[in-house]
């Protein structure tokens, strides 16, 4: 692999990156990198620290002390750390959704607002409200000034794009041309909210209630009414998080597979990113395959086996052989894809990550993580 080796002790140590962020595509990792990342920025580099998770596995969770769904940091024990300190919290996406809400309306407003059933649904369930809700709640860390690094775990979307659509998509809707025809008889002078402000809106409200029920559209005319004075604060969070992510005190670290779809999805991250000038700081390639003895190529082990099962008593050595052989060819097949990446974007610095044995349910398995992380590069590749 050509690619130069991505330095991740010299990103973490680095005092003028305060936020990291993990992306890529969904079922690679990201949640335990940023882990990884965070407690070794604690304990190594003596950084205070917090990282924000979306969806970890349940064990994960216990080792962090996140026992139950908690949008607020909670500081790790365990962490051997003399200055450092490591934060966790786990993305609550309708409560940061509802904090908003009290942030930048009244608070009779926003009982009102609350207690709106489509409210309560679009809070929950609406595409990229889990995105952009992770985006707010980082703009929040950030403005309490309370970090030395922030680590982000992005949400599992089905693509690593939704991250950075998401704000964009949800600020489109709720300043839409259907929000704003829904909102047009308040605006006119405060009648109800299906009496006719104009001609067209009778018949576009009319329109509308054969689709959604009568019942549905009042939920969104009320809703969107009280959400009114909102609509600005949306937009103009939504670029401030961009300028953020823009500038240089955040890295992306785009988190990948050796696999099609998943190096497929860091490439279209990768020229994301570089369209809209997001500084990404290198690929982790998580889950590789590693050889114990890269001397031996497959076709030499598997002829070593042959000749070794004519020998009583060298089975097992023959299935080890056979073994052996089998990885290596996994571990070409892995390094012709990740190369796919490479010849791509053959300036972004990569390093490898072992598959491991089992799954990371505790502090020390994340510190192999992070080992690993700053490990050198096998000298197999």
């Amino acid at each position: 692999m050509g690619s130069p080796q991505l330095d991740v002790d010299a990103l973490l140590a680095d005092p003028g990156i305060r936020i990291v962020v993990c992306c890529g595509a969904g079922g690679v990792g990201k949640t335990t990198t940023a882990a990884a990342l965070a407690l070794r920025a604690a304990e190594q580099h003596g950084r205070r620290t917090v990282v924000l998770t979306i969806d970890p596995a349940r064990r994960l969770a216990q080792s962090m002390g996140l026992t139950a769904l908690d949008n607020t940091p909670r500081q790790v024990k365990g962490v051997d750390a003399d200055s450092g300190e490591l934060h966790a919290m786990m993305l609550d996406m309708k409560r940061t959704f509802d904090e908003v809400v009290f942030a930048h309306t009244d608070a009779e407003k926003a009982e009102e607002i609350l207690a709106n059933p489509f409210y309560q649904a679009m809070s929950s369930t609406f595409s990229g409200t889990q995105e952009y809700m992770a985006m707010e709640k980082l703009g929040q860390l950030r403005a309490r000034g309370e970090w030395d690094l922030i680590v982000v775990d992005t949400p599992p979307s089905r693509s690593a794009l939704d991250f950075l659509d998401a704000p964009a998509r949800l600020s489109r809707f709720l300043d839409g041309r259907m929000i704003r025809m829904l909102l047009a008889p308040a605006r006119a002078g405060g009648r109800g909210m299906f009496k006719l402000a104009s001609a067209s809106f009778g018949v576009f409200s009319r329109a509308v209630t054969k689709v959604l029920g009568s019942q549905l559209l009042t939920d969104v005319s009320t809703f969107v009414t009280a959400l009114d004075s909102m609509f600005g604060g949306f937009r103009e969070r939504a670029e401030r998080t961009y300028r953020i992510l823009q500038n240089k005190e955040t890295a992306f670290l785009v988190v990948a597979a050796p696999e099609p779809d998943a190096i497929r999805e860091a490439a279209y991250f990768a020229d994301r990113l570089d369209s809209e000038q997001m500084p990404l700081a290198g690929l982790v390639l998580n889950r590789v395959t590693t050889v114990a003895a890269p001397a031996i190529n497959a076709g030499s082990a598997r002829a070593a086996a042959v000749r070794l099962d004519e020998v009583d008593g060298h089975g097992v050595t023959a299935d080890a052989m056979r073994v052996h052989a089998t990885l290596v060819e996994q571990r070409a097949r892995q390094a012709a894809v990740a190369d796919r990446f490479v010849s791509a974007y053959p300036d972004v610095p990569v390093v490898e990550v072992p598959v491991q044995a089992a799954d990371v349910h505790d502090l020390d398995g994340l510190r192999a993580i992070g080992g690993s992380l700053t490990a050198p590069r096998p000298a197999d590749v």
